[in-house]
């Protein structure tokens, strides 16, 4: 397994900057959402070849590999124009993500979260954006990934499938996997049979796994918790991932910089 974490949670930094904290700090492997990582770059329309080659060039040499170029954008949305946008920018980013030797652009499938009746409405809608995206994929030769939760569009073990089945090129559209993304119901979901449905269904798919943890507030509201000190098991997890893909990607998600000796040592664990 490579261990790594979501870059622009030690905040905005210059480009050599963040490349080599996250050297010292023991990661091997970064996502980066570019306009949330670094100084200068506050938009996708701010990226420029000198960008581009300046995070390659320092993440290459302090050996911290790229899996996933973050471009999480609105994709199911039925405004013709919001979706327009997603679509574009995520085509300009397969684009981005080839120049810094990103594994692949990752992305969710809506903003908000829907209820049922609205998934429903969405879910064409977000279908469409993941086929015009994924012919750019085809024609760049590199990976659009997608990653279900619970609250979008793309939401069940039968969604991931029905989409997959849709575009048809397995090589070039993959599968993020956020354990906390899809658990609903944590007080009442026996997460051992959970995550073996969820893995034996799309575990072929799955390139790279985000790593957080979770509690519920009195309120009913989401709050991150230290890997470990939530409501996920990630027994099954793990005892999958070591049978059936030990080099996979686990990015630690949420993190706090502070406590990051601690989630390398259950990264590892895991």
């Amino acid at each position: 397994m490579k261990i790594g974490v979501r870059a622009h949670d030690y905040g905005k930094m210059e480009i050599e900057a963040l490349a080599e904290t996250l050297r010292l700090e023991g990661f091997e492997a970064a996502q980066l959402a570019l306009p949330k990582a670094f100084l200068g770059i506050d938009t996708y329309e701010d990226i420029t070849l000198w960008h581009l080659e300046r995070i390659r060039r320092a993440f290459e040499e302090n050996e911290v590999e790229i899996p996933v170029f973050g471009c999480y954008m609105d994709i199911g949305n039925p405004d013709d124009e919001v979706r327009k946008r997603a679509v574009d920018t995520l085509k300009k980013c397969l684009a981005y993500s080839k120049e810094t030797g990103a594994g692949m652009v990752g992305t969710e499938t809506a903003y908000p979260h829907l209820s049922k009746e609205e998934k429903k409405i969405w879910y064409p809608f977000m279908l469409d954006s993941i086929q015009r995206v994924a012919e750019e994929a085809v024609k760049l030769d590199v990976k659009l990934a997608i990653e279900p939760v619970y609250w979008h569009p793309l939401d069940s073990i039968e969604a991931a499938l029905d989409v997959i089945e849709a575009v048809g090129d397995e090589e070039h559209l993959r599968l993020i996997f956020d354990p906390s993304n899809l658990l609903e119901f944590p007080d009442s979901t026996d997460q051992e049979s959970y995550w073996k449905q969820w893995l034996s269904a799309i575990g072929s798919y799955i390139d790279v796994m985000h790593v957080k943890d979770f509690k519920m507030d009195d309120k009913g509201n989401y709050c991150s918790a230290l890997l470990g000190k939530g409501v996920i098991r990630y027994q099954e997890i793990s005892r999958w991932i070591h049978a059936n893909k030990p080099n996979l990607y686990l990015l630690r998600e949420e993190m706090q910089p502070r406590f990051a000796k601690e989630d390398l040592a259950f990264l590892r664990a895991i």
